[in-house]
């Protein structure tokens, strides 16, 4: 015993010196960034490829738009709860790398598909592990990066999105002219094994609320609480529930346009597959800049200010902002009128990411934290994929006999009105978010 005491001690204080050396926290968060660009990548490769997979079955818009959202947000919402639980109780690093070897798997089964239901159940596949990548992503950065900082590294791992994005629809494009769309699907998703491989073996499991320095209290070292509890828990604090809200109305408009633009770009502007998934790749990378900014502005003012409201001020305000730029981005028929728009619209959308998804870390306590990503994210999936591509495609497919090709840019306008009662929710939660802080602190202390 006595030789193996100072084995483990010498183990015990180099992994207290790596979960403390910020290079290795930059480390572990680039590879969580890696697996959230693949997510978003295999998720959204679909948009891009859709005019090519329409034009081999003959699929209305309103299938297309139910292919890609409705399957996915149910099972992608529902079993995010699961992978929620089951973060909040083993480890984190063995969750999220067993979730990218599923997901980008199933992405490359995709490309096999002959019918519709062969495609609809590789989608689902593609649901099922990504389910599992975030709520143990942000739970592990909770556990990385103090309150101070994690708004900003919350949003770092949300530039996901739009670096995902931009690259799917980039490679998307051009891989279906290139190769075809079945080629395609292949060559965006089996890489993302590598990423799978890194994050199950190269990141290490810090202890529950390390980085909030109580480590070793009563709280962090309790058993996590049964999934009742946490949603009795999280339901009494009014901030949570308007800010779930909030997201996941303008998770509608979001992936509205991200589902859709790649046709949009096609067909009211005439462009080839790689060119308007050029187009909508640069918009992406762009957007880049409101994702950093939305968490980088909310922890400097909320730090700044001592007022913990600008985590749900700041994306109000953005929300908002936005609802202007989607008329100008959808409705001109000069391309470069709309360009410009694009960017400052799609920037501005972005701006909720960094502070939604540190408030849904804020207000749980350690041992929660992962499902409380996965109540955001079952609310933000089940209304924003769930309702905004079918309901585009839907009022894009009905406005069609009198409107023929432009129907699709008054859809797009018509859902992006959903902004203004986002909006609203996110003040009505500002009302209450101090408070409901102060009262998660109360609560991980004893």
């Amino acid at each position: 015993m006595s030789a193996s005491a100072p084995a483990h001690a010498n183990g015990s204080g180099r992994m207290q010196r790596l979960l403390l050396d910020r290079r290795y926290q930059r480390y572990v968060l680039a590879v969580l960034f890696l697996g959230y660009v693949f997510n978003v990548i295999d998720r959204g490769v679909l948009s891009v490829l859709q005019t090519s997979i329409k034009h081999e079955f003959g699929w209305s818009n309103a299938q297309l738009g139910f292919l890609y959202g409705v399957p996915f947000a149910l099972f992608y919402s529902t079993l995010g709860l699961f992978f929620g639980v089951w973060a909040d109780r083993v480890s984190r690093r063995a969750v999220l790398g067993l979730s990218i070897a599923l997901w980008t798997t199933a992405t490359a089964l995709c490309g096999a598909a002959g019918s519709y239901p062969m495609m609809l159940l590789a989608r689902v596949g593609t649901a099922v592990g990504e389910a599992g990548g975030t709520p143990p992503s942000h739970a592990l950065i909770s556990d990385y990066f103090p309150a101070e900082r994690r708004a900003t590294a919350l949003a770092v791992y949300a530039l996901g999105v739009p670096v995902g994005g931009a690259l799917g629809s980039y490679f998307g494009g051009l891989g279906n002219d290139l190769f075809g769309w079945r080629e395609t699907f292949v060559l965006v998703g089996l890489p993302g094994l590598i990423v799978a491989a890194l994050a199950r073996f190269t990141i290490l499991e810090p202890p529950r609320g390390h980085a909030d320095g109580t480590a070793a209290s009563g709280s962090a070292r309790a058993a996590a609480p049964r999934v009742t509890e946490v949603f009795k828990f999280l339901w009494q604090r009014s901030s949570f529930r308007h800010m779930c809200l909030a997201a996941g109305l303008h998770a509608i408009v979001w992936y509205a346009g991200s589902s859709f633009n790649p046709q949009f770009l096609q067909v009211s502007h005439q462009m080839s597959a790689a060119r308007a998934g050029f187009w909508t790749g640069l918009f992406s990378g762009i957007s880049g800049i409101g994702t950093f900014l939305g968490g980088w502005l909310a922890d400097r003012m909320s730090v700044r200010l001592r007022d913990s409201r600008w985590y749900m001020w700041l994306p109000g305000c953005a929300t908002l902002a936005m609802i202007p730029f989607q008329f100008t981005s959808y409705l001109p028929g000069s391309l470069w009128l709309a360009i410009p728009s694009f960017c400052v619209m799609l920037t501005l959308g972005a701006f909720f990411f960094g502070p939604s998804f540190a408030m849904s870390q804020g207000l749980a306590t350690f041992r929660m934290r992962a499902l409380s990503t996965s109540l955001l994210l079952l609310v933000q999936t089940a209304l924003g994929l769930g309702i905004g591509p079918w309901l585009t495609g839907f009022i894009s497919d009905r406005l069609k006999p009198s409107l023929d090709t432009g129907a699709l840019r008054y859809a797009l306008v018509i859902v992006g009105l959903i902004n203004l009662w986002s909006a609203g929710h996110y003040f009505w939660g500002a009302r209450s978010v101090r408070g409901d802080l102060e009262a998660t602190a109360h609560a991980a202390r004893n």
